[in-house]
């Protein structure tokens, strides 16, 4: 009877021990006292196997309680532990039933048949007048026993709960408390949901949804068609409706983009086509008839309209060539000569510079190193989106190279910012010695000279007569500029020191060199208000400081055909008068009010 208390998990007093042991009353855990009793109840009847014992009575449940009275001994069972001791060895194997009891819980999987751990060798078992002689020493110094063999704190005595909430974890003293509300699940959540709302819903069939759409937008727009998680209220059948008509509507919004988009697509692929057979067709034309021809056919008008609609990419470089020209006769001997100069130059300023004899050279060994330093900052920074004139490049020591034997050939010009990009636009059509040439002639025009010699009284002009023009073409956005006198200096120095090939994409910078080699200088001053025209309604919004910083960098997205278009409605005449004649009329003025100043009033 005791024992089946005990597996219901009642608690009993200890029984008395004679030799004054754990005093009565002294109550285990429950879980410790079953697998206590489980663990001595498998021993004996382990031994009862093993060793002969005499028949059992018919009452062997006083036989049993006899094992757990004080000093009841039997010689058949020598190997079943006293009596006397057993309060205290209970306590004592505290800590290894409780690590049984985890590892129970945790792997049972992995214990020998009947759940119980696989019994551990036995110690040999001492005589009982001995144990009864260590017991009754352990009662003498009680105090310090029951210390250091009972637990700390007294537990109450609880009905025995399931392993996953009785022990959840542990903390610093004894385990964590198992959680007391559990979350719910979703499905209880629903019926509570609806049981006070009195509402049912049926969600629509899965079958039903998202059923003949073609076009599915790749993005979080259709997760309003899904259904709530099961822990929140359901949609109602009104909600559920309006989301559907709300996809619909941007399923279709995005379609229609989508179409628009592809349309547009279409027509750019079908343009560049269009643009790719054009420059086949023209590349003929120009290779068979007009090369041939240069001298007689370049002033036709057939020839100026094929050369309006962009040289062919083949042919670029030398007709650039031809319609530059070569008034300084420079030849590719002579451009081996400066370049040889040029590195003898790099390699003496080396030396020099090692040597720290820099002051000793003078001026001229200032200005060449301040043209050396200038060509190689300049050079990082020509084109870095190619990276092909950046430092490891395989245009990085051309172009040093062209630009170096330039220094040597016009050191009254020197090198000048922005003369990296002109020079590197030629070389990506020319051959070296070629491009040499073409730069050296480029720069030698009257308008490049003025700019890269910073000739002062020569650029006002030149700005002057474009704003003659500026006020007769777009006359609103000319006094917009004027209210916050916003001076041509500031954007048109670096479109016309690059020749637009900074500021404009390069496919439509070499465009728009095509044109400026047939029309000349007056063409670079006319893309420039073609630029103005194109962007003139942004402008007229802005302040001085948006306008300044929206010219010196244009968008990336400009097309040659809107630019060109705006560049055909640009009429240079001003009062019947062309570019060169108003030009020419400012040159005029200009030398006829010098003379009528006074000396004073000239210094």
């Amino acid at each position: 009877e005791e024992e089946a208390k005990l597996q219901n998990g009642v608690f009993l007093p200890c029984p008395p021990c004679p030799a004054g042991g754990v005093p009565s009353g002294t109550a285990l855990e429950e879980p410790l006292r079953s697998c206590r009793l489980r663990s001595e109840s498998e021993r004996r009847r382990g031994t009862a196997a093993e060793s002969p014992s005499p028949p059992r009575s018919p009452g062997g449940d006083a036989g049993r309680r006899a094992l757990a009275a004080p000093g009841s001994r039997s010689r058949a069972e020598p190997a079943a532990l006293p009596p006397a001791p057993l309060g205290f060895t209970d306590v004592n194997l505290n800590s290894r039933n409780t690590y049984e009891v985890s590892r129970r819980r945790s792997d049972p999987e992995h214990l020998p048949h009947g759940g119980t751990a696989p019994a551990e060798p036995a110690p040999p078992q001492e005589p009982a007048e001995r144990a009864r002689q260590r017991v009754g020493i352990a009662g003498a110094g009680s105090s310090f026993a029951e210390f250091f063999t009972r637990n700390f704190f007294t537990k109450r005595t609880k009905e025995l709960k399931p392993a996953v909430q009785s022990a959840p974890g542990w903390k610093l003293f004894g385990k964590v408390p198992p959680r007391e509300n559990l979350p719910k699940d979703s499905k209880i959540i629903q019926q509570e949901y609806e049981a006070r709302t009195g509402r049912m819903y049926k969600p629509p069939p899965p079958s039903a949804r998202r059923k003949n759409i073609e076009f599915e937008p790749l993005s979080t727009t259709a997760l309003i068609l899904e259904d709530r998680p099961a822990n929140l209220p359901a949609k109602s059948v009104e909600e559920a409706l309006r989301h559907r008509q709300e996809y619909d509507e941007m399923v279709a919004e995005a379609k229609k983009r989508e179409i628009k988009e592809a349309h547009k697509r279409k027509k750019i692929m079908r343009e560049r086509f269009k643009q790719e057979e054009n420059i086949a067709s023209a590349m003929v034309i120009w290779v068979n008839e007009i090369l041939p021809n240069w001298e007689g056919m370049r002033a036709t008008r057939r020839v100026r309209e094929l050369w309006w609609q962009g040289l062919p990419p083949s042919v670029r470089g030398k007709v650039w060539s031809l319609a530059v020209g070569n008034e300084l006769n420079i030849t590719p001997e002579l451009y081996e000569i400066f370049l040889s100069r040029a590195k003898e130059r790099w390699k003496s300023f080396s030396e020099t510079s090692s040597e720290n004899d820099i002051e000793d050279a003078g001026a001229s060994v200032a200005d060449r190193e301040a043209s050396l330093e200038l060509i190689k900052l300049d050079i990082s920074r020509t084109f870095p989106s190619l990276y092909i004139f950046q430092k490891g490049g395989p245009y990085h020591d051309l172009l040093h190279s062209v630009l170096g034997a330039y220094t040597c050939y016009r050191p009254d010009v020197g090198y000048v910012q922005g003369m990296s990009f002109i020079a590197a636009v030629l070389i990506l059509n020319l051959e070296e010695a070629d491009a040499f040439i073409a730069f050296a002639n480029l720069l030698n025009k009257p308008c490049q000279l003025a700019f890269f010699r910073v000739d002062h009284s020569m650029m006002l002009k030149y700005f002057a007569a474009f704003e003659v023009f500026f006020e007769e073409n777009l006359p609103k956005l000319f006094l917009h500029f004027k209210s916050y006198s916003l001076t041509p200096d500031i954007y048109l120095i670096d479109w016309i020191f690059t020749l637009y090939s900074k500021s404009l994409p390069l496919d439509l910078a070499c465009r728009v060199w095509d044109v400026f080699c047939r029309d000349g200088e007056e063409f670079l001053f006319r893309t420039g208000l073609g630029i103005l025209r194109l962007y003139e309604d942004i402008l007229l919004q802005m302040d001085f400081i948006h306008i300044a910083q929206f010219l010196t960098k244009l968008p990336e997205d400009i097309t040659s055909e809107k630019l060109f278009s705006c560049i055909a409605a640009i009429q240079m005449q001003n009062s019947n008068k062309k570019w060169a004649q108003v030009f020419a009329s400012l040159m005029k003025d200009n030398k006829e009010g010098d003379k009528n100043h006074s000396p004073a009033l000239k210094s």
